[in-house]
Parts: C-alpha cells; structure tokens; sequence
C-alpha cells in the first residue's frame, strides 16, 4: 500500500534552513507527480510545491517562492523540501503527497521562532 514518510522537521530561528525529506513506497515513484503541503494551527492545508514526474517541473506557491525548493531522487523513491530564509509564518505541519492517492503521511513539523 502507499506509504510516505515525512522527517527533517525542526525548530530554527528565522533566517533560518531546513531540508524536508519524503521517503514514498507502495507506487511507481518515478512517474508519479509529486507534492509538499503544510498546515499551520487553525488553518486548512497549503500547497506548497509540486514536481513533475518526467520533466521534473516545479511550481510554488507565491508565499514560498525564490525561498523553497522542491527536488526529487527517483533512485531514492524521496522527495525533498530545501527551505532556506525562513520565516515565522512558515510554522506548520509539512506533509508530501502522491495527488494520485488519497493518502497523507504523517508530517514533519516545522517551527520558526523569531
């Protein structure tokens, strides 16, 4: 069954980086799109990022844009989020996600203090 598992979370001051790994199994990773989400307390979930499967294509959202960046190591079945000059707004629950299955890891928290 598909299985992702989300670690690399932490706690670090603003200014601050943070690499976000999601190890993926259960599907073919290599051609499956893949995606980072977050979720700060008491708001819905984010899209922050996507890759393509082929072409490795990337987009984010605007709020992380020029900070963050989505990589992937097919050799690896990982998917990774490089966050760099982070900010207190960026406190959330991450979690990658196959937009494929209607499955959610069970996250990494990210927490950035000013």
């Amino acid at each position: 069954q598909v299985q992702l598992v989300e670690s690399g979370g932490g706690l670090v001051q603003a200014g601050g980086s943070l690499r976000l790994s999601c190890v993926a199994s259960g599907f073919t990773f290599s051609r499956a799109a893949m995606t980072w989400y977050r979720q700060a307390a008491g708001k819905e979930r984010e899209l922050v990022a996507t890759i393509s499967s082929l072409t490795r294509t990337t987009t984010y959202a605007d709020s992380v844009k020029g900070r963050f960046a989505i990589s992937r190591d097919n050799a690896k079945n990982t998917v990774y989020l490089q966050m760099d000059s982070l900010k207190p707004e960026d406190t959330a629950m991450y979690y990658c996600r196959n937009p494929g299955f209607d499955y959610w890891g069970q996250g990494t928290q990210v927490t950035v203090s000013s």
